[in-house]
């Protein structure tokens, strides 16, 4: 692979102020990725392989380092403020396919922080000591869509994309995570870990080890999420194609191993059984391996600020994304209508939180695993965005550029590309309810570009297109 240039910023001209070093981006990913996926579904993950959780994760980790060198490429190639549509439409030109990813991208912030929500009344239950609040129920239901709501409003009034506070919030998500490594490791040193249940794959019913490690991947992947949002940085970055590919490869590495730690930490101090019934698995995890401690207490409260950053930062996103593409005129105008004191996107905020609202509702109705059912179908969406991606960085190798930039070895996106389409696919065991969620989200998606269609022919407008795909995320 070459090597990217020592070009500085003012070769890179940009409107946004460079204030991001390594340090800072390191964290920002590292931050981006940790959250609600590992605190809530290690539990459905051993439930599908048995005591070696650990593998989904390393799976899914190998998928993500893949699809993160052709990010790599391609961010260091264009290192604009951009991400997933702007290189579909740079590599395809399809205005209709461009909306597509963009809209999928979307969804796929919908569905994140609509499994954060459920995650987070699941924990508030816990914290309080309802642990009887299991999904499905009606009390689960309200504070999740509690939740949603004051999620809406703290976006309403504005929130400030500080790389500060991101500090702070990816400190106090890593330290939840640490702690369930150190009860892990006083277990171990206790000599009470059952190191023999780490290694054992217990799949249910008739399927094979590798069919359920598939599905289990099609899980865990959704806890590797986050690292494909660092791309939109790139213009607040100094020297993104010099420092960009080092610490993004870092900060998946970080995250990987946590992930790896936390699941062997997990089904050595608490049956698997078990661990798959809870609502807070890590939680059961510090109470069965530090009882004596206070850490049970405040755990819940720590999973909860950890799935509260996840949620309002895929919020963010979702309706920034949905403002932005309505500002683009292929969807309906009103969906761009700002807040004239608070300037922010108020009706875009309005609609994704109906849209989340509704899918908590219907996803509860659904099955008692609605976490899982929405964490699925993020990663669903995601890989199938991936996967375009992957195929994308080959194409845009015929359009050179007039400087160094990072190239990954061409085996990789082609493996990247096979890989995230047959996690896509029903032969790697997913869920039939995820394929029925993601069906809904992009149907809404379609018929929003059709009425915008018809809006523009009637008012005699110009084409449905994307004017503008660097604008778009």
């Amino acid at each position: 692979m070459s090597q990217p240039s020592h070009t500085d910023d003012a070769a890179q001209s940009t409107e946004l102020k460079r204030v991001m070093g390594p340090g800072l981006l390191l964290l920002f990913i590292v931050g981006d990725i940790l959250g609600t996926g590992v605190y809530a579904l290690t539990g459905q993950v051993a439930a599908e392989v048995g005591g070696a959780a650990w593998a989904p994760f390393m799976v899914a980790f190998a998928v993500a380092l893949v699809t993160a060198f052709s990010y790599l490429e391609l961010v260091t190639k264009y290192p604009k403020a951009a991400g997933a549509a702007l290189y579909t439409h740079k590599a395809f030109g399809i205005h209709f396919l461009t909306f597509i990813v963009c809209f999928t991208v979307m969804s796929s912030g919908i569905t994140s922080a609509s499994t954060a929500s459920i995650a987070f009344a699941a924990n508030f239950g816990a914290g309080l000591g309802f642990d009887s609040m299991v999904t499905g129920s009606a009390i689960l239901l309200v504070v999740a869509l509690g939740f949603m709501l004051l999620v809406a409003a703290v976006n309403l009034r504005g929130v400030g994309e500080s790389v500060k506070a991101n500090v702070v919030l990816t400190l106090i998500e890593l330290t939840g995570l640490l702690l369930v490594i150190l009860v892990g490791v006083w277990v171990i040193v206790q000599g009470k870990a059952d190191f023999a249940a780490v290694v054992a794959f217990d799949t249910p019913g008739d399927k094979s080890v590798f069919l359920a490690v598939t599905t289990a991947t099609s899980l865990a992947f959704f806890a590797m999420v986050g690292f494909e949002d660092s791309v939109n940085m790139a213009e607040e970055t100094h020297n993104p194609s010099q420092i960009f590919p080092k610490v993004m490869l870092t900060g998946l590495g970080i995250t990987g191993l946590i992930y790896v730690l936390v699941s062997i930490s997990a089904v050595a101090i608490v049956p698997v059984g078990e661990l798959a019934e809870a609502e807070s698995p890590l939680l059961e995890v510090v109470r069965a391996g530090a009882p004596a401690l206070p850490i049970g207490a405040i755990f819940p409260f720590i999973a909860m600020f950890a799935v509260a950053n996840s949620a309002l930062i895929n919020m963010l996103m979702a309706s920034r994304l949905l403002y932005g593409m309505a500002k683009q005129s292929v969807l309906p105008p009103f969906l761009g209508k700002v807040h004239r004191g608070r300037r922010t996107p108020w009706a875009a905020i309005v609609f994704t939180t109906g849209i989340a609202g509704a899918l908590i509702a219907y996803v509860n109705t659904l099955s008692e695993d609605s976490v899982a059912i929405l964490g699925g179908t993020t990663s669903l969406l995601l890989l199938a965005v991936f996967a375009i991606v992957n195929v994308a960085v080959l194409v845009l190798r015929r359009d050179p550029v007039d400087h160094q930039h990072f190239r990954a070895p061409s085996v990789l996106p082609v493996v990247g590309s096979l890989a995230c389409a047959y996690l896509v696919t029903p032969l790697s065991g997913r869920a039939s309810d995820e394929y029925v969620v993601a069906g809904l989200l992009l149907m809404i998606g379609v018929a929003l570009w059709a009425l915008t269609w018809l809006y523009n022919r009637s008012i005699k407008a110009d084409r449905t297109f994307v004017r503008d795909p660097s604008d778009l995320n």
